[in-house]
């Protein structure tokens, strides 16, 4: 089996509303109301899709101990570092660490970390010959 890319990741979260509105007001991630369901927001991340999924509501499918606040992801995105800590500061969201140079995928990027109301860790990321 050859792996094209990743489609989605379903993140657990302990306050649905209020991780929608986060990623929703900081990211402009639009919601998906077709994929949403009782439980969940399905919402758009670039090509990729991020499931939101309260964690008191379990369904049948889903990892064997989902645990809010233990993930690590990283969004790339177009803006410059300056702007993308401008950006992050009129929202009131405390910087982790960066601006940082890392290697991703892609090459050489420059990343800021940020942390969600759930605690994971929000790397952001853009890349410099993109």
């Amino acid at each position: 089996m050859k792996v094209s890319r990743l489609d989605h990741i379903v993140l657990p979260v302990n306050n649905l509303e209020q991780a929608f509105r986060f990623y929703h007001e900081v990211f402009d991630m639009q919601e998906l109301p077709e994929q949403s369901t009782a439980g969940t927001k399905t919402i758009r991340c670039g090509h990729q899709l991020i499931r939101l999924r309260q964690i008191d509501q379990p369904v049948k499918l889903q990892a064997s101990a989902p645990t809010s606040g233990s993930t690590d992801l990283c969004i790339v995105v177009k803006d410059k570092a300056d702007d993308i800590m401008n950006h992050l500061k009129s929202y009131f969201v405390d910087i982790v660490a960066g601006p940082v140079k890392r290697d991703g995928s892609e090459g050489q990027m420059t990343s800021i970390y940020i942390h969600d109301y759930d605690q994971n860790l929000i790397e952001i990321a853009t890349y410099s010959n993109k």
